[in-house]
């Protein structure tokens, strides 16, 4: 009941300044200014029911009533700097080559941000932008470059959770409060006094997990941390305990993914529903960020002429398939929100089309009135938000790509999502076995039907081969993962036996330092790198 009355006290409050039909009439040369909040390992499923009831969003709330919510919306790829790739260029990671977190975008790369700025509109982007080449840990690309290897080390700290401050403390992750604060007070001083069209963009962290400090300086993001402020927010008795697979019926790629991550162990169900509902609490913190902008665009009476977007680069699998993180195909990982609400947008609308972050683009620019430029693999959004805009010049497939082929999975993995079906194949389609979950009866993926559908497999198979040649994607990255590997132990010289020791896997390098050296000589060896 609380929940429900915090939701509705937000949107009497809001609606009083902002009309209920966003399909408002306006000039042919009207252009909105845009607002994009995209955060960090939110999980899509949190933005429309049932999975709205576990925590209260309220300003996610908002903007599905008064805007449109995608209720299938998916990363192209589940890890932050590839997704992010194919959001800012339009393209698929595997035409840009976004291959890990270490390798995305060239600087120079045109954004849709690069291209609003050509045409008229000023523009920030503050916070979170992780898509060009170059970030990320030594760890995270080494991780990457070696899945191949015949090993099987802990790359992960082991998942925990972290309560600090009290039922006051407000602002747990600083960090993004301070990005947030920079957003606004930009919207108060600078945008309400323009005469032109701005966009913004404000890139968050929350709710991805925190670096684990206890493990060292390499250690990688395994903590869950939030107050007993946001805490409140989760309704405990909604949080649902996810099923799992014996290890030994887990699919092979799967199995890596869990081990890798740290989750092989024993984990009881006090610890899972901890992980869960303090996760839901970060998305709750998440969403008051989104609030602050909300609210400073309304008191500047710029909300009624502002399309305000709401996304994600992945979500998390908080503890679903004995993992969490993302770098995973299933549900949690790859399923993202995806909101949008302005003018001309259908207010109350929930569309269930597939859809994906490439859209993202094409979609910005037709609101702007810019030209969509060839060669992007999005589509615009605008011809299912809006009755008035025009048809588009090209057909909307039914089904949406993703692909990763970073750390924590041993093959390039890609995913098909069409109507009721999830396809997900991986390396050259034939050495490793795909899955094939039926969405409308298994939402929990736990029932692969690959070998009962075989039909359905090759339908779907085809389809993904129209959009990627996926075996020889997969054979090109595999050589640039040794090329990469090869380079990079050379340029270390002496040192490289003591800084491979001392990543992320140190712990498990250590118990057979000889053994796990032999097997990247061998590796090494059958692709002819030294």
């Amino acid at each position: 009941m609380y929940a429900m009355y915090g939701t509705w006290l937000v949107l009497l409050i809001l609606s009083q300044t902002h009309g209920h039909c966003m399909c408002q009439n306006r000039t042919t040369n009207f252009r909105p200014n845009i607002v994009m909040v995209m955060s960090d390992a939110f999980d899509g499923r949190l933005t429309f029911d049932p999975g709205s009831r576990v925590v209260q969003l309220p300003y996610l709330n908002y903007l599905r009533e008064l805007g449109t919510v995608f209720i299938n919306a998916y990363t192209n790829s589940p890890i932050c700097c590839p997704s992010r790739a194919a959001m800012w260029s339009g393209r698929f990671v595997h035409l840009t080559e976004s291959w890990n977190n270490y390798k995305c975008l060239d600087p120079n790369a045109t954004t849709w941000m690069d291209m609003l700025q050509q045409n008229g509109y000023n523009t920030l982007s503050v916070g979170k932008l992780d898509y060009t080449s170059g970030s990320h840990s030594v760890s995270n690309r080494v991780e990457a470059w070696t899945r191949d290897v015949p090993f099987l080390l802990r790359q992960e700290g082991r998942p925990v959770t972290d309560l600090v401050g009290d039922t006051s403390t407000t602002r747990v992750m600083t960090k993004d409060w301070r990005t947030t604060d920079i957003a606004t007070q930009w919207i108060h001083h600078k945008a309400a006094a323009l005469s032109q069209p701005f966009a913004l963009y404000m890139g968050l962290n929350l709710p991805h997990p925190y670096v684990t400090d206890s493990l060292g300086p390499n250690a990688g993001g395994s903590t869950f941390r939030t107050s007993p402020y946001w805490l409140e927010k989760v309704m405990p008795e909604l949080i649902s305990i996810p099923k799992w697979l014996p290890l030994s019926d887990m699919h092979p790629v799967d199995y890596y993914s869990t081990f890798t991550k740290n989750c092989s162990g024993n984990f009881t169900e006090q610890e899972v529903r901890k992980i869960r509902a303090f996760y839901y609490a970060m998305c709750a913190e998440t969403d008051a960020m989104l609030g602050q902008v909300i609210s400073a665009l309304r008191d500047t009476d710029l909300l009624d002429t502002t399309v305000l977007l709401f996304t994600s680069d992945h979500g998390d699998l908080a503890m679903e398939h004995r993992q969490f993180y993302k770098m995973s195909m299933f549900e949690g990982s790859s399923h993202v929100p995806l909101l949008i609400m302005g003018p001309g947008v259908k207010s109350g609308l929930r569309l269930s089309q597939p859809v994906s972050l490439v859209d993202i683009y094409p979609t910005v620019l037709e609101m702007a009135g810019v030209a969509v430029p060839g060669g992007l693999s999005g589509h615009s959004l605008l011809p299912l938000l809006s009755q008035s805009a025009a048809r588009p010049a090209r057909p909307r497939p039914d089904w949406v790509l993703s692909e990763y082929h970073g750390c924590n999975a041993n093959a390039s993995t890609y995913m098909l999502r069409e109507g009721q079906w999830k396809y997900i194949t991986y390396a050259d389609g034939v050495s490793v076995p795909p899955q094939l979950f039926d969405l409308m009866v298994d939402k929990e993926e736990l029932h692969n039907v690959a070998s009962k559908f075989p039909d359905v497999c090759r339908h779907l198979d085809k389809l993904l081969r129209s959009a990627v040649d996926y075996p020889q994607v997969s054979q090109a990255i595999c050589l640039y993962n040794k090329q990469q590997f090869a380079a990079w132990r050379k340029s270390l010289g002496d040192n490289y036996t003591q800084v491979i020791a001392n990543l992320r896997w140190h712990l498990d390098w250590q118990e057979d330092v000889e053994n796990n050296e032999k097997a990247i000589d061998e590796w090494l060896m059958k692709s002819g790198a030294s």
